[in-house]
């Protein structure tokens, strides 16, 4: 519920309290005496989702849209005509009103010296954690990181044709994945040039890196929860600290890895997690803008209406067409998961099914592993390695050129264009090493 507090000129004061009246509301009236003109404070009582259609309500009624007026949560109210008021306002859909939304969506977003050092930090151990191998560094960094106020305020801006909170909001944005790639960058090649990591390191072997590589169809899954959720709790008046966290974790562990690639020299890397984290935070704008858009949230003048309409229709589309344009690459790359996951489960079939034949039976399969010519899709096989047991003291069979006369172990050609193949038929080695068993 709210205390809704409202400076009016004391010429206004018989046609507000006609319309509060009109709407069943309890009030009180004081008389302003430190201003010039005669004036008078009403306060009154309103279900939250009551607020915004009395206020406008009050301004149809000749109120100034830039009245001193002031909106905070209350926490109980007795009375038989709020009860009844809440009561007929129980089916309205659950949002604070559009001064409420517009208040938060600037709280969200910091000081531009707060958001500057809270993005460095957050990448900075985003990229640490990265490096470690340590999921709950990684997680960490998503706490501290503040990429939720920015890309509501851009929605919000958007929807209520607040064009400071719209432009504050893309700047933000904009300046939060520069300094992200930035610090990550600097940070992994200090890293990397300083001994702080071993210079033997895989980072293709850094499982938490690994998940970045091959963005698939699913990372828009968790871009557009990450929207949804954001708006809806942001229309809810709720907490958004959560919400904060999971948008973070969207953005901040990809712009590690972007930095990370660029450090090692590794321009796929870099590209690969470049495309999730755009076609990430390009998610969570469409998707809190739809969320918005949906919950009826418009500027306050008729005439901003349409303008606000044509701008948010013109935004949706844009970022529509960017991730159309960007999702080809993660559709490529959800493909060439699945080919690539046929193809280990071929191998791994025919493997077992060589070793069942009664002349190897003495040899126990131990795992199959398939490295591929790159880590970052699109790949072909170059190598299918086989570990199998023998019993010690014996000369076990050799089972390489019965896996390689299998057809599984030819990787066909794929993403055919007019012009041929992206990825050429490869036929991979087979490698097997024989571990003696006690």
């Amino acid at each position: 519920m709210r205390l809704v507090e409202v400076l009016i000129p004391k010429q206004q004061r018989e046609t507000v309290e006609e319309t509060l009246e009109n709407e069943g509301l309890d009030f009180t009236l004081v008389e302003e005496q430190s201003r010039d003109e005669p004036s008078v404070v009403i306060t009154f009582p309103l279900p939250a989702p009551a607020v915004e259609s009395v206020l406008d309500e009050l301004r149809d009624a000749g109120l100034d849209e830039d009245s001193y007026t002031v909106i905070v949560e209350a926490e109980t109210v007795v009375s038989e005509r709020y009860d009844e008021l809440e009561q007929r306002y129980a089916q309205n859909t659950a949002r604070i009103s559009r001064e409420e939304l517009q208040s938060q969506a600037k709280d969200l977003t910091p000081r531009f010296s707060t958001y500057l050092v809270m993005t460095i930090m957050s990448v900075l151990v985003a990229t640490a954690g990265l490096l470690l191998d340590s999921p709950a560094v990684v997680v960490g960094s998503m706490v501290i990181a503040p990429l939720i106020g920015p890309a509501l305020g851009a929605s919000v801006g958007t929807v209520i044709n607040d064009r400071a909170l719209f432009r504050r909001g893309i700047k933000l944005q904009a300046l939060g994945l520069g300094v992200g790639v930035v610090t990550a960058a600097a940070f992994a090649f200090v890293a990397r040039t300083t001994g702080l990591v071993s210079p033997m390191l895989d980072i293709f072997e850094i499982s938490e890196i690994q998940g970045r590589l091959t963005p698939d169809m699913l990372s828009l899954v968790i871009a557009a929860g990450a929207g949804v959720a954001g708006a809806w709790t942001l229309t809810a008046g709720t907490s958004a600290a959560l919400v904060g966290v999971m948008i973070a974790a969207a953005l901040v562990p990809p712009l590690g890895v972007v930095g990370i690639g660029l450090a090692w020299g590794l321009p796929e890397v870099a590209l690969a997690a470049g495309v999730l984290v755009l076609v990430n935070i390009f998610t969570i704008n469409i998707t809190s803008l739809a969320v918005l858009w949906y919950k009826g949230y418009r500027p306050d003048s008729w005439f901003q209406q349409d303008e606000a309409r044509v701008a948010t229709r013109k935004r949706a589309v844009a970022l529509a067409v960017t991730i159309v344009v960007l999702s080809g690459f993660l559709g490529a790359v959800t493909y060439d998961t699945y080919r690539t996951g046929v193809y280990e489960k071929n191998i791994n079939e025919d493997v077992a099914a060589v070793l069942d034949s009664p002349e190897y039976a003495e040899l126990t399969l131990i795992d199959v592993t398939v490295e591929y010519t790159d880590p970052v899709p699109l790949r072909q096989p170059e190598r299918v390695v086989v570990r199998v047991g023998y019993p010690v003291g014996t000369e076990p069979p050799r089972i390489g050129n019965e896996i390689e006369s299998r057809g599984s172990i030819r990787a066909e050609s794929a993403f055919h264009l007019p012009t041929g193949p992206l990825v050429d038929a490869h036929r991979a080695e087979v490698v097997v090493y024989y571990i003696p068993r006690g």
